[in-house]
């Protein structure tokens, strides 16, 4: 049986154990076929049928949160953990809170960090949890009702030494900060078995900053790689939380030039470069829409969603250098991916989780741009999130540039790892290809020492 035979048989057996997850088969689907090549050369992978094992999760966590709301109504939400794969640590991954989220979401995200936690060089697993609950327009109060509530439930599921949960989508220190309260409460320990934490009660230095941080750093490195680099560039980025919002302060510092931002009501082209102060008044202190970005500075421009081409992202419509998708899953479409080509874009690195689609991918690196796929140009914010691990389990605290640094070079070591590994498999420069079977590699390996548990 050949090795693409198997692949499809392994991609029949998911749709039919886990219907309507489809963003978990696009994620399976791109890392499979990129593993052919070691697949060929080495048949121990089939023999311990590692494909089937990697495929399905350790454990699934479903549950249900009921909090109360600031007139007593009582709520319901779903909440959920997926701990996928503990070959090579602990389980860790992020939180998220949107109401989006459903079981295909957070498998697809906890199978893809997998590989990036894999990449990064250290000692964790892959897992990814949240819920359906949107934050937005909640009080501080109901938003701490509800983190207590799913806390309560998670908590048994959760540790410094087993699972490591973060924030990502909806769940910044605030959340971070009312779920560590109440797991405090309920276990009587205080252990970092969450990352993301403030600064004076075991946050890290660099965290919130890291995701953004690091994918500039890996976006410099595929270009130093072509002799190319960020200077005077012109990049157009999607999304204002974390990610995007410190994804264009780093490109500030290399000199480039962010000229757009976005969130789920339009988006921002400022062609001189986007106001990073402005933007974080806006997102982190007053949680405000992006208009209002429009009414400060009046040289910009807005785009409401409703003024968008159909069936296109208008982000993707500026003309630019790079591209730096930062907000979510399959922003970046083929019709986006034409027009970045026709636009005369070199380089798309991905800020968040997957988020070009397959189609968009294919015409990308037809054309010959170069791309930066997620789970190596995104990893930058678990990677730090472990440097807090070690700082908790060893009571101390580096500074903000000792954190940089050490980012800095996990990013470059990333991506070197990505770079040999596709030279080596006859596929140079094909960073998709090179960082999954890197990543795949080392967990699989770890899995076969370890046996069939």
């Amino acid at each position: 049986m050949s090795v693409e035979t198997d692949i499809k048989k392994v991609l029949r057996n998911i749709k039919k154990s886990s219907p309507g997850q489809t963003e978990f088969y696009q994620a399976v689907h791109e890392v499979l076929y990129s593993l052919i090549p070691l697949l060929e050369e080495d048949t121990k992978y089939k023999i311990q049928n590692i494909l089937e094992r990697i495929t399905v999760p350790e454990r699934t966590i479903i549950f249900r949160v009921n909090w109360t709301d600031d007139k007593g109504q009582i709520q319901t939400n779903l909440g959920y953990r997926v701990q996928f794969n503990s070959a090579i640590g602990p389980y860790k991954g992020g939180l998220r809170f949107h109401p989006s989220v459903n079981l295909g979401i957070i498998k697809f995200l906890g199978f893809e960090q997998i590989f990036k936690n894999s990449l990064t060089g250290l000692q964790i697993g892959g897992a990814k949890g949240g819920s359906n609950f949107d934050p937005k327009g909640k009080s501080d109060n109901e938003i701490m009702r509800f983190c207590q509530a799913l806390m309560s439930e998670l908590y048994k599921h959760i540790g410094e030494t087993k699972d490591v949960p973060a924030g990502d989508i909806g769940v910044g220190a605030r959340e971070i900060g009312y779920l560590f309260g109440q797991y405090k409460k309920l276990t009587g320990k205080f252990e970092g078995v969450l990352t993301g934490k403030a600064i004076n009660w075991g946050g890290s230095n660099t965290r919130k900053e890291a995701t953004g941080y690091g994918s500039v750093y890996f976006a410099d490195f595929i270009l130093n790689k072509y002799n190319k680099d960020l200077q005077g560039k012109i990049c157009a980025v999607s999304g204002a939380g974390n990610v995007a919002i410190y994804t264009i302060e780093k490109l500030y510092e290399f000199g480039a030039i962010p000229v757009t931002c976005s969130d789920s009501q339009g988006t921002i082209y400022h062609k001189k470069g986007i106001d990073i102060s402005t933007l974080k008044t806006i997102k982190e202190i007053n949680h405000q829409s992006l208009e209002v970005y429009a009414q400060v500075h009046n040289d910009c421009q807005y785009i409401p969603l409703s003024h968008y081409p159909e069936g296109c992202h208008q982000v993707w419509s500026t003309p630019c250098d790079i591209a730096f998708p930062s907000a979510t899953q399959n922003e970046l479409n083929l019709e986006d991916a034409k027009l970045l080509v026709a636009n005369g874009c070199m380089l798309v690195n991905e800020g968040a989780n997957m988020p070009s689609t397959p189609e968009a991918i294919e015409y990308l690196v037809e054309h010959n741009v170069l791309f930066g796929p997620g789970k190596a140009a995104n990893a930058g914010g678990v990677a730090t999130s472990q440097l807090e691990m070690s700082q908790n389990a060893s009571m101390s605290r580096w500074s903000f540039e000792e954190v940089d640094i050490k980012l800095r070079q996990i990013m470059r070591n990333i991506f070197e790892t990505a770079y040999e590994t596709s030279k080596e498999f006859g596929c140079e420069g094909d960073l998709i290809s090179g960082a999954n079977i890197a990543g795949f590699k080392k967990v699989a390996d770890s899995m076969i020492d370890q046996g069939s548990v």
